[in-house]
C-alpha cells in the first residue's frame, strides 16, 4: 500500500486540529473538556468557575481549550462531529443555535439540572439546546487621557476631530453588526427587520474616521496601547481591560442606549464524559459560579440567586435592573432571528462601508 503525500498532509492537518483535545487514556477517564473563549476570558473563567468546580468535585478534572471566537468553536464542533473530543462549550447564542440545528448539542430540558430552576426565564432561548449562562452589552470605548470631555453619544464616533482615531471589529463580528443596528436607529429606522440600508449608509459615513475594522488583537488593546482613541466592544472585556490598565481605557453606554447579547452553555452530543459534563454545567449555572463570573468577568448573571459584589453592580446589567426598566430604551435585538439578515448585512458592509474606508 502506498501512502501519498496528500494523504499524509490530510492526516497532519486533522491531527493539528485535534491536538488541543488529545489526552492520555488515563486522563480521559474523568476529565471534562471545555471549549470557549481564549485570552483574558479563559484566565478569569478558570479562576471563577473551573478551579472551584474541581475543588468541589475532586474526582473530576477540567481541560479548558481556548478558541478565538464562537465561529472557531462552531467549526471545531463540526470537525469533531463523528468523534467528539469536547464535552462542554460556551459560545454566543447565534452560533449555539446553528450548532443545535445541526444536531451538535444534546438538549438540556428545564427540569434536568437543579440550577435551571433558579435561572431567569430569558436564559432559555428558542432553538438553542443549552441555556444562557451570561449576558453582555455593547459599550463605547475611549481613552480618557486623549478624549476630553468623555463621549456621551454614539454620534461622537462620527465627529470630524476623530478622523483615523476609531477602531473596532467590523462585520461579520457581532460588535460590527450591533453598530449597524444602532446606526440604523440613529438614522431613523427602528426596525432592522425591514431594512438596514440607513445604518449601512451611516456607518459608511464613519469609515474615514476608522483606523482599523480588524484591530489585532482587538480594539481594547488598540486603545490601551495608544494606537486608537475610541472604539466599541463588549462591556465585560472592556471592564477587564480597565481593571488591568487603569487610566488607559474607559467605557460607557451612550445616551441612546445599547444592545445585549447572551452566551449559551451547551452539552456536546456524544460527549465522552457526559455525566461529568452535566455536573460541570450545573455548577457553572449555580448561584456561586454565576456571582463569581460577574465579579471577575463583568458578565450579567442569569441565575436570579447570584450575589455580586457592590462594586460590580454598577458595571453590569442584572436581570433585576432589566425588569426595573433600566434598559427600556435600548434597542431590542432578537439575535436568534438575525441569522439570515446577518449575511445581507455582511454583503452590504463590503459594498457600503469597506469601500469608503
Amino acid at each position: 500500500m502506498t501512502i501519498t503525500r496528500r494523504a499524509v498532509t490530510r492526516g497532519l492537518a486533522g491531527l493539528a486540529l485535534a491536538a488541543p483535545f488529545v489526552r492520555s487514556a488515563a486522563a480521559q477517564e474523568r476529565t471534562v473538556t471545555l471549549a470557549s473563549f481564549s485570552g483574558v476570558f479563559q484566565e478569569n473563567y478558570r479562576a471563577a468557575v473551573v478551579e472551584p468546580f474541581k475543588a468541589a468535585h475532586p474526582g473530576i478534572g477540567v481541560d479548558y481549550v481556548g478558541l478565538r471566537n464562537s465561529a472557531e468553536t462552531l467549526g471545531t464542533l463540526r470537525a469533531q462531529r463523528n468523534a467528539p473530543q469536547t464535552d462542554v462549550v460556551l459560545l454566543d447564542m447565534i452560533s449555539a443555535k446553528a450548532a443545535t440545528a445541526e444536531g451538535l448539542f444534546e438538549p438540556i430540558p428545564r427540569d434536568s439540572l437543579p440550577s435551571l430552576a433558579d435561572l431567569d426565564p430569558g436564559a432559555f432561548l428558542p432553538g438553542v439546546a443549552g441555556p444562557a449562562a451570561s449576558a453582555d452589552h455593547l459599550v463605547l470605548l475611549y481613552a480618557p487621557d486623549r478624549v476630553s470631555p468623555a463621549p456621551t453619544s454614539w454620534r461622537d464616533l462620527w465627529r470630524e476631530e476623530n478622523r483615523r482615531r476609531v477602531a473596532f471589529a467590523g462585520v461579520p463580528d457581532l460588535a460590527g453588526v450591533a453598530l449597524v443596528l444602532i446606526a440604523n436607529r440613529l438614522a431613523g429606522q427602528d426596525d432592522h427587520r425591514q431594512s438596514v440600508d440607513r445604518g449601512i449608509a451611516l456607518v459608511g459615513d464613519l469609515a474615514p474616521n476608522v483606523l482599523s475594522f480588524d484591530p489585532k488583537p482587538d480594539a481594547y488593546a488598540f486603545i490601551v496601547n495608544g494606537t486608537a482613541a475610541l472604539g466599541l466592544g463588549w462591556n465585560g472585556r472592556a471592564q477587564l481591560y480597565a481593571r488591568q490598565s487603569p487610566g488607559r481605557i474607559e467605557s460607557l453606554v451612550p445616551a441612546e442606549g445599547s444592545v445585549t447579547i447572551k452566551h449559551s452553555i451547551n452539552l456536546v452530543q456524544g460527549a465522552p464524559q457526559r455525566e461529568a459534563a452535566r455536573l460541570f454545567i450545573d455548577y457553572a449555572l449555580g448561584a456561586q459560579a454565576q456571582g463569581a463570573v460577574a465579579d471577575r468577568l463583568f458578565l450579567s448573571p442569569m441565575n436570579r440567586r447570584a450575589v455580586v459584589a457592590e462594586e460590580t453592580r454598577d458595571r453590569i446589567v442584572s436581570p433585576d435592573q432589566i425588569a426595573a426598566g433600566r434598559t427600556a430604551h435600548w434597542l431590542p435585538v432578537d439575535w436568534l432571528e438575525l441569522g439570515p439578515l446577518r449575511e445581507r448585512i455582511h454583503e452590504a458592509w463590503r459594498r457600503g462601508v469597506i469601500a469608503r474606508g
